[in-house]
């Protein structure tokens, strides 16, 4: 099942997608806005991160594609805790798909389908600090910052902050009025 929203669809990752992928997780510029370590990626490694991923798992990751139906970033769905109603949301956007309000729709789609079809009660996400338009568009779609963890990643020979956002259900619902 695919996810929609208004001008994008999350669709499963498919083998073709791989080129794609390989490529953003090789982009420094991406990969300077994101958290985590990030070391140089082979295909061969992308091939066998592509096998892992399964529609049984807890940990969901989607292509985001545009009206067109073209690739245009990635979001996920990780470590989906249905005992507690709770999950983790994160996502890439293609630099040329940026502000354009595809990222609005990618997070206001997740929110729909973990509130209203998974019965989940609550969403968080981490952004390192010197992302500055991912937190602008989480605020928007009505995330609140609960939390930083400073000097938490170091680039380019500086330690950055780890900000803590996350939305519950009850003010989705706000929103969604």
């Amino acid at each position: 099942m695919n996810i929609k929203g208004k001008n994008i669809t999350l669709r499963a990752i498919e083998l073709e997608d791989m080129v794609l992928l390989h490529k953003w997780a090789n982009d420094p510029d991406i990969q300077y806005m994101l958290g985590g370590w990030h070391f140089p990626t082979n295909m061969n490694d992308q091939k066998k991160w592509f096998e892992s991923l399964s529609c049984n798992s807890f940990n969901q990751r989607f292509i985001i594609t545009d009206e067109k139906q073209l690739p245009i970033g990635m979001a996920n769905l990780i470590n989906i805790n249905l005992k507690d109603g709770n999950a983790e949301h994160g996502l890439l956007l293609n630099k040329e798909y940026q502000g354009k309000g595809y990222g609005t729709d990618v997070v206001k789609s997740i929110m729909s389908y973990s509130f209203n079809e998974l019965r989940l009660n609550r969403l968080e996400t981490t952004i390192i600090s010197i992302n500055e338009p991912s937190l602008k568009l989480f605020a928007k779609c009505g995330w609140k910052q609960e939390g930083i963890l400073r000097n938490w990643y170091f680039r380019k020979g500086k330690h950055i902050d780890k900000i803590f956002l996350g939305i519950l259900k009850e003010e989705f619902l706000t929103l969604d009025k």
